[in-house]
Order: C-alpha cells, then sequence, then structure tokens
C-alpha cells in the first residue's frame, strides 16, 4: 500500500528550519519509537506459532535494526547523543504480550492485533516528525523509513484480517 498522502503533504511542515539539536530531538524520538518496534516484533515472534508470522515478525524486527542504525549514525552528523533504550510505553506493550503468552491467551490473532496497535503508534510518531522543517537529506530517511512502517502495518493488518477470517 501507498504512504498515506497526508504523512507528505508540504503544507504540513511547520515554522521555520530546525536548528540542530532540534532534529536531534525528532531523531531520537523516532529512534526510541524503532526500538520500541524492534522488541515489539521479537516479542511477538516469540508468542506465535505459525512460522509466516515467525517470519514476518523477525523480518521487521530486522528493519528496525536497520532503521536504529541509520537514526544513529544522522544523530551523530548532527553533533547529538543518541537516547537509551525505547519508551515506558513500549515496554509496556511488550509486556503485555508477553503476559498473554504465559496465560495462554496468545491467539495469533490477538498478537496480530497487538503489533497492529504498535505500528499505528510507529506510523503517528513519524506523522509528527515530518510536520517539522527537517534537513533534506533527514527529511528522506524520516520518509523512507516512515513507509516502511506504513508497509509494516498493511502486512501485519492482512495477517490480521487473515486470522480473523480462519477463526
Amino acid at each position: 500500500m501507498a504512504l498515506d498522502k497526508d504523512m507528505l503533504d508540504p503544507r504540513d511542515i511547520r515554522g521555520e528550519p530546525l536548528a540542530n539539536d532540534e532534529v536531534v530531538d525528532v531523531l531520537n524520538d523516532l529512534l526510541e519509537n524503532t526500538r520500541d518496534g524492534g522488541y515489539g516484533f521479537l516479542a511477538c515472534a516469540e508468542e506465535v506459532e505459525s512460522p509466516a508470522a515467525k517470519q514476518l515478525f523477525a523480518s521487521r524486527a530486522e528493519g528496525c535494526r536497520q532503521a536504529e542504525a541509520e537514526l544513529l549514525q544522522l544523530i551523530g552528523a548532527y553533533g547529538g547523543e543518541p537516547a537509551e533504550g525505547g519508551t515506558a510505553a513500549g515496554a509496556l506493550h511488550r509486556g503485555w504480550v508477553h503476559v498473554k503468552g504465559s496465560l495462554g491467551a496468545n491467539s495469533e490473532l490477538s498478537i496480530l492485533e497487538s503489533c497492529e496497535r504498535g505500528e499505528d503508534t510507529a506510523i503517528a510518531r513519524y506523522r509528527k516528525a515530518l510536520k517539522q522543517n527537517l534537513p533534506a537529506e533527514v527529511r528522506s530517511v524520516v520518509e523512507r523509513q516512515a513507509a516502511g512502517a506504513q508497509r509494516n502495518h498493511d502486512q501485519i493488518r492482512d495477517l490480521r484480517n487473515a486470522a480473523r477470517a480462519r477463526g
């Protein structure tokens, strides 16, 4: 699926070009988001039984690691220090996935629904970042990563829909 057109509309860009420290703040927010995604996909992979779902989650986790490396490079290029870890909300979400698994309530459908909610959060954070007046090279990376988050969401949504149809 195509990236939501609202995500890239130049009319949504606000304000003057960001100073380097503001660029680093935006990048660190996305870095935490990307780490949450990688950790979340690995947690989901541990809880599902379907080989196709395990493969998808492992592949998405690897994509998050690649996105993290890009963000780390940009943060350094703008003179910043990378944030440590992910977000508290992301950790809570992963904990919930594992609790459901330990209680036996981890149907593939419920895991896919949880993962889809995580991708909704990621997309929202990318939309927020893209409303900032980012330098061109940063915007290019953020747009590409946002498109990847949208693809992740769409793949997970399609698997969720298939799981609903089976159940």
